[in-house]
């Protein structure tokens, strides 16, 4: 099943956080993202029942296989692509949002043949 934006958005987040934390729980979901915690929970039900997340009994989000891949994908465009727009002379914070916007869309060609062209213009 494919996971909507919001889906990826969410799976992004535990990704981010799990790199800083020893766990990340709902509230810490809630804390990075702005959201409710009770919109942070309806989401979290949603992923666990699509199967891109588990959570323990301590309340613990841990990404699944399938939710990792998700997460990694679109991490490493969120990354590449603000990255490029800030080297290309955009203000950081529109970067960020601009490469938040695009990496939900763009094709693993187009994505693809950016990094390639980004390696060989270092």
């Amino acid at each position: 099943m494919a996971a909507t934006e919001s889906a990826e958005n969410y799976l992004e987040s535990i990704l981010v956080l799990s790199k800083e934390k020893p766990v990340v729980r709902s509230v810490d979901v809630s804390n990075h993202t702005g959201f409710k915690k009770s919109s942070i929970s309806i989401a979290m039900k949603n992923l666990k029942a699509d199967g891109y997340i588990t959570i323990s009994p301590e309340g613990y989000i841990f990404l699944t296989d399938s939710g990792m891949q998700i997460a990694s994908m679109i991490y490493e465009r969120h990354q590449v692509l603000s990255a490029w727009f800030i080297r290309l002379g955009v203000d950081e914070k529109t970067a960020v949002e601009d490469a938040c916007r695009i990496e939900h869309d763009i094709s693993e060609e187009s994505f693809e043949a950016i990094k390639k062209y980004i390696t060989l213009h270092e």
